[in-house]
């Protein structure tokens, strides 16, 4: 498991709240708090350095590659929060299964591999999905539009990749719709019981929910593919492998294309075993039960394999009360020695495949006046009710009382 500590950064002041300041990344993690309190933040950085440690762990890139600068500017660079660090203020820390990072006051950024790094290592196909999917939906040919930011053309790129799995159709998880894609013309259909519409021309909800739907399902079928082909590297091999990948890097007189060709070859026999799934807003311009019925799909896609992991930021409390089913069902599984006819019971209210256990998810409230994380208390193991949206939604019975008591005097 990975974590994460932050000091002074953009909106955030410390995390020190939050047991020891670290803020653990579990197989669940979930940020939730007011727009502009720092959720998105944490998830860019967790995925700047999950990005960082894979690609040093793979012999990619040497650790002389990430200097302060360049992390600095380059990789928070390309999401865009390369203005969020404080002169001799901003401090962050990241332990990752391979290697550790710390960015310290004084702008220097120190790195640490740990010891027989690729013993644990799961590599990941790291994935971040913007807020912003939406606009891929909305226009024509949206990667030849100039200025986009990095990580939705990352995303773009492998939204490409995704349509071509739509074969004759796909089912979506919403409003029994399924999905129709034209090859030749590059045109994603939306279609009903008595409709067919381009994907430009039909709902926000549907050109929300048709790109994460679409990559999230395609990169979970094609890192099992390769978690279950795969054989794992025993020590001596993983041995050889990083005295290749370091005899490559000594070559003196190869061009960095030849370079990363070669690397290329020597780390195919290393597959992706993991699937980092981070998720901007996945409840956007989504009905409450559309909100339910993705998350149920994104916890799925999760549980496929044992290493996979799933960030989301939020602000929605029905997608909060879906988790505490989730777990119920998840504390429930963990008994044992179910019958049959009992796991039918629990699959007919909520699907086994997306149940969680306690111990795999945490949730993190943030404070955008305090600049402050913290962890959201459990009741019996479930996500307690007093979190930041339920008390907005206890705000509004109150007020609505208050008129009450008005009417009543008039």
């Amino acid at each position: 498991m990975s974590r994460i500590k932050i000091k002074n950064f953009g909106p955030l002041k410390v995390t020190a709240s939050v047991t020891d300041g670290w803020i653990d990344i579990k197989k669940v993690t979930v940020f939730t708090g007011n727009q502009g309190s720092g959720k998105s933040t944490v998830a860019k950085l967790v995925s700047t350095f999950t990005w960082m440690e894979k690609v040093l762990t793979r012999g990619d890139f040497k650790e002389k590659e990430f200097t302060a600068a360049k992390f600095k500017n380059k990789y928070c660079g390309y999401h865009r929060i390369s203005n969020y660090f404080i002169k001799e203020q901003t401090e962050i820390f990241y332990e990752g299964d391979s290697y550790k990072f710390t960015y310290t006051k004084q702008g220097e950024l120190v790195i640490e591999k740990n010891e027989n790094a690729l013993d644990s290592y799961a590599l990941p196909q790291i994935m971040y999905v913007p807020a912003e999917r939406n606009f891929i939906s909305m226009v024509n040919k949206p990667n030849l539009i100039k200025d986009l930011p990095d990580a939705l053309l990352g995303f773009l790129t492998e939204y490409d990749k995704a349509k071509q799995r739509i074969k004759s159709s796909l089912e979506l998880p919403i409003n029994h719709a399924q999905l129709e894609y034209n090859k030749q013309n590059d045109i994603v259909y939306v279609k009903g019981e008595d409709y067919k519409v381009k994907l430009m021309e039909a709902s926000s909800g549907f050109q929300s929910i048709v790109p994460l739907y679409l990559v999230s399902l395609h990169l979970s079928e094609s890192v099992k593919s390769q978690a279950n082909s795969a054989q794992k590297m025993s020590s001596d091999e993983a041995k050889r492998f990083e005295a290749e990948v370091a005899n490559i890097w000594n070559i003196p007189n190869l061009t960095d294309e030849q370079r990363r060709i070669a690397l290329s070859a020597v780390s195919a026999r290393f597959n992706k075993s993991a699937f980092v799934n981070i998720v901007e807003e996945p409840e956007q311009n989504l009905y409450p039960e559309s909100q339910w019925m993705i998350m149920k799909q994104l916890l799925a896609f999760n549980n496929a394999l044992e290493t996979n992991r799933l960030v989301i930021t939020t602000h929605s409390p029905y997608l909060i009360n879906s988790l505490t089913v989730a777990v119920k069902a998840g504390m429930l599984l963990a008994v044992g020695n179910l019958s049959c006819e009992v796991q039918e019971r629990i699959n007919a209210i909520y699907p086994i495949e997306a149940a969680i256990h306690p111990d795999e998810i945490a949730i993190y409230e943030f404070n955008e006046i305090e600049g402050t994380v913290t962890v959201l208390d459990t009741y019996h193991g479930l996500p307690s009710d007093e979190n930041f949206l339920n008390r907005m939604l206890e705000r509004t019975n109150e007020d609505f009382a208050d008129l009450l008591e008005i009417q009543q005097e008039l």
